[in-house]
């Protein structure tokens, strides 16, 4: 539990710049416990508070050239059922059939659900694992939004989510 406050109070200080979240065993209290801090912080209702998330074109920790403060940075999410184009930073046909694709460190910041403009972002849930959700109906992480030039429907037929454990 000591290990857990210094991390989080850590993040706010902008010391902890990494984390993986299919390292945790319960990451969604990881992530309300960053909801909850920002809410507290800023004087926000915890209840019109949600994330927006953010894909970077960093590949990995050492890649961060800026320094990043009141943030988070989530990495080992993969794509399932899309591509993602670094350099346009929005969702893409796979390409080679290649199903699962390792995705950029993502931010994650919490944020008043009225100051948020969603229009042309998919709003694609993260899954523990491939299975989506277990037999109790557990497996659902938080949603996060990836910026997209096609239509939603297009992505939401495909199956698009994010994940955070593969099977191979």
């Amino acid at each position: 539990m000591i290990s857990l406050i210094y991390n989080l109070s850590n993040l706010v200080l902008g010391e902890l710049k990494v984390i993986n979240l299919s390292g945790l065993h319960v990451p969604e209290s990881y992530l309300a416990a960053i909801m909850q801090i920002a809410a507290r912080k800023n004087q926000w209702s915890l209840d019109r508070t949600t994330f927006y998330t953010h894909v970077t074109k960093w590949q990995n920790i050492n890649d961060i050239d800026e320094p990043i403060q009141n943030i988070c940075l989530i990495e080992g999410l993969y794509l399932e059922g899309a591509g993602w184009d670094i350099e346009n930073n929005c969702l893409i046909e796979q390409t080679n059939k290649q199903l699962i694709q390792m995705m950029p460190l993502i931010k994650i910041l919490p944020i008043e659900t009225n100051r948020i403009n969603m229009n042309n972002y998919l709003a694609t849930p993260v899954y523990i694992t491939s299975d989506r959700r277990n037999a109790m109906g557990i497996g659902f992480v938080f949603e996060a939004s990836l910026y997209t030039k096609k239509d939603l429907s297009h992505w939401i037929l495909n199956g698009v989510c994010l994940l955070l454990n593969t099977d191979s």
